[in-house]
């Protein structure tokens, strides 16, 4: 299995890598990348060096998953693939992934340093404070925290964020039915302590795995494993018994105590805003550092939405509201798209007209399946002749195509969490959902007036006849 370093070389031979010396940890690394991403179709990903104040080597990477071919390239796919075209490998390979254990080697390059007791400091790496009303430097945005349940045995790994607060001290906010929370909880119930590891450098496709919808009781290492057909190799921690990914570049193991809290956040999370900040989480408390020669660590700016630095989030999450889709029997879904800006809160439906209430059933299961619920706002459906991906053809069709009173439909009760920024703390998670229907009526969609653009069918043959004029001067799609 290739390793983050091996991956960077894949990239850069894509020709989307870029190296930025003398950055500041302190804001100037994620505004850079921020302003990198405004700037750049390809959003390329980044390896920061030199970091004022620390030495050459510690660095971090950032903006590893946010383009359509490094996604691919990850997950072991041709990385000329369209976006669509992406969408519909998912969804097929997602139905039909065969975990694959992980495979446990003896030693690793993560042990070529190891810190313990009064030697342990977080802060020697360049942890960044990322935005700027930020509570503190948060080392884990891109991280992998592995726990165990105590009670059936079976080992999670999720992305959860982390907070430094001292030298070998750290806060771990995990959200409520969160994997990691209840194997806390059990353990806090009989008084124990959680044993825990964490890494914060690695190949992205554990990163993708553990912050992404993946079976119950399913080892994200096994099913990482699964989507790349080649067994993740893992090594134990020596202190916890934890696996912890061979080619992670920085780990640490350690403990979360019962009763053991202190302030937390805020922190930009990836709605846009600052949510969820919390007068007290659980600490961490580390026991053993353990790093390779100069480390790599990974990072998720988590900008607001609109800087495309979710796009993964968005590809894969669209794949499994079209399964949902078709697993209710829904017919006739020609695309979905989870808008990357909307982050999780705009899901854009594309179907063909078969019967009346089709539009409302597509968009009352879309808005309502495993992966549209959690924090949805806004179910759009459209016509077939609407390029979803193209924000200015959606919100013509809304502008045209649907009515106010008559299109739009209200769900109220509906779930949602802590990171909402539009619900008050005392709704406890709970907020509506809006069901726009802007589709053609159906009653008398065949009356209603054309459309004066091209074709999607006539586009594709003018722009195939001139091809090589439109790529020399407006660029090539």
């Amino acid at each position: 299995m290739a390793d983050l370093r091996t991956w960077l070389d894949d990239v850069n031979k894509l020709g989307q890598l870029i190296t930025v010396n003398n950055a500041d940890w302190d804001l100037e690394l994620s505004t850079l990348t921020e302003i990198i991403n405004e700037r750049s179709k390809v959003r390329p990903a980044i390896v920061f060096d030199k970091i004022k104040g620390y030495p050459e080597g510690y660095r971090i990477a950032v903006n590893l998953l946010s383009s359509l071919q490094r996604l691919a390239l990850t997950m072991g796919m041709d990385p000329k693939i369209g976006e669509f075209d992406f969408v519909q490998q998912w969804r097929r390979q997602v139905k039909t992934i065969q975990p694959i254990d992980p495979r446990k080697v003896k030693s690793a390059p993560l042990f070529e340093n190891v810190q313990k007791g009064a030697d342990i400091d977080l802060l020697k790496f360049p942890v960044p404070r990322w935005h700027e009303l930020d509570g503190g430097r948060y080392i884990g945005t891109d991280d992998l925290v592995v726990t165990r349940d105590p009670e059936e045995g079976w080992v999670n790994v999720g992305t959860y964020r982390i907070m430094i607060h001292g030298r070998d001290h750290m806060g771990l906010h995990m959200s409520p039915g969160k994997h990691g929370r209840v194997h806390r909880d059990k353990n806090h119930a009989e008084g124990k302590a959680l044993p825990i590891a964490v890494s914060f450098g690695h190949h992205p496709i554990n990163f993708l795995v553990a912050s992404t919808d993946v079976p119950n009781r399913v080892n994200e290492y096994a099913y990482a494993g699964g989507i790349t057909g080649v067994p993740l190799d893992v090594v134990d921690g020596p202190l916890t018994g934890l696996p912890i990914p061979a080619d992670s570049e920085i780990a640490i193991e350690g403990e979360v105590l019962p009763n053991d809290f202190m302030p937390e956040g805020p922190f930009g999370e990836w709605t846009g805003y600052y949510a969820s900040n919390q007068p007290a989480v659980p600490v961490i408390r580390v026991k053993a550092v353990y790093h390779r020669n100069d480390p790599i660590m990974c990072g998720f700016p988590l900008l607001k939405p609109s800087s495309g630095d979710n796009l993964h989030f968005s590809l894969m999450r669209s794949a499994l509201i079209w399964n949902a889709l078709d697993e209710a029997g829904v017919p006739d879904v020609q695309a979905v798209w989870a808008h990357p800006s909307g982050g999780r809160f705009m899901t854009v439906l594309a179907i063909k007209q078969r019967y009346p209430g089709h539009a409302r059933q597509a968009a009352m299961i879309a808005s309502q399946c495993r992966s549209g619920a959690y924090l949805g706002r806004y179910v759009i459906v459209v016509d077939e002749d609407i390029d979803i991906t193209n924000s200015e053809e959606v919100i013509w069709a809304i502008s045209s195509r649907s009515d106010p009173v008559e299109s739009i439909e209200i769900l109220r009760r509906c779930w949602s969490g802590p990171l909402d920024p539009r619900i008050a703390v005392s709704d406890k998670g709970l907020s509506s959902r809006a069901i726009i229907d802007a589709t053609r009526p159906y009653e008398w969609r065949d009356k209603f007036p054309k459309s004066s653009g091209a074709s999607r069918e006539l586009k594709d043959k003018v722009a195939g006849e001139w091809k090589s004029f439109l790529d020399q001067k407006v660029g090539a799609k």
